[in-house]
């Protein structure tokens, strides 16, 4: 089993002689999309560590803190199944020992105003704060996020970059259920039939694949129409450069969604090659 600790001093004897080390950083409620983070960390250094904190403070008033599931000892054996070295497993109290309202935060910037930050302003400021936190903490040489977040992806490696925080940020992509759902601890929420709705958002990522050599306006048309008719009515569905900018036709771009079905808001996303109406669809 990893070793388990739970403050910073049991962080840093555990972690004293490490070698270089690899971070997955989770809010638990582990599945199959955070033990494929966990096997392709794994060879990227002497020591893996993943950290079990559920942040308070990327969480709004009203939105779903005190019911996020935790599973603190299901999650202890993936990590083991993994090779998991180190289980940081902080307390609300040791991440913020001068309390929620008095402390420094990140500012994320214009892109985190953007889709998800439009929605739930405050959200990547608590992202991106505890965030640098733990790679202060953990000091990891690499850091593993999944896509599926892919604006929190996309903002955590701009943040390493910009405040040169020496850590390499690496995205892997998407785990999927059979029928394209992508993998979250939220999709537990998800009723019979819902569950059965929710499918159409992956499909409707597909349809916008698809429409790709078409140019921009075929994609979002394709994947509306998947979305129109399993009854699901999006927060958004854009299409955006990989660094989220504008999409440029006969360029790669991303294709992003976020939909609530019944109780569960998902989010999803993929690469769509673009092409050019212009020039014949090159």
């Amino acid at each position: 089993m990893p070793a388990v600790v739970r403050t910073v001093a049991e962080l840093r004897a555990a972690t004293a002689a490490a070698g270089t080390v690899a971070l997955v950083p989770t809010m638990g409620a582990l599945h199959d999309g955070h033990a494929s983070l966990m096997r392709h960390a794994r060879p990227l250094a002497d020591t893996l560590v993943v950290s079990i904190f559920v942040n308070p403070t990327q969480f709004a008033p009203g939105e779903d803190l005190d019911a996020y599931p935790r599973t603190f000892e299901a999650d202890l054996e993936r990590c083991a199944a993994e090779g998991v070295d180190v289980v940081f497993a902080p307390t609300v109290e040791q991440m913020y020992p001068h309390g929620l309202e008095d402390q420094i935060t990140v500012d994320p910037g214009p892109r985190a105003t953007l889709l998800e930050g439009a929605q739930r302003p405050t959200h990547f400021r608590g992202v991106l704060t505890v965030v640098a936190k733990l790679f202060s903490l953990v000091r990891p040489d690499v850091a593993v996020f999944g896509e599926k977040d892919y604006q929190q992806l996309s903002l955590v490696r701009l943040m390493a970059r910009e405040l040169c925080l020496g850590v390499e940020v690496v995205g892997c992509p998407t785990v999927r259920e059979a029928d394209g759902l992508a993998m979250s601890s939220r999709n537990r929420y998800l009723s019979g039939s819902d569950r059965e709705r929710a499918a159409a958002i992956s499909a409707a990522l597909r349809a916008g694949v698809d429409a790709g050599p078409d140019g921009p306006e075929a994609v979002l048309h394709a994947a509306e129409k998947v979305l129109a008719d399993a009854g699901i009515d999006p927060d958004y569905l854009v299409l955006t450069s990989p660094d989220l900018g504008p999409a440029q036709p006969g360029r790669e771009a991303r294709l992003l969604v976020a939909a609530r079905v019944g109780q569960p808001r998902l989010l999803d996303n993929c690469a769509v090659s673009l092409g050019n109406p212009a020039d014949g669809g090159k």
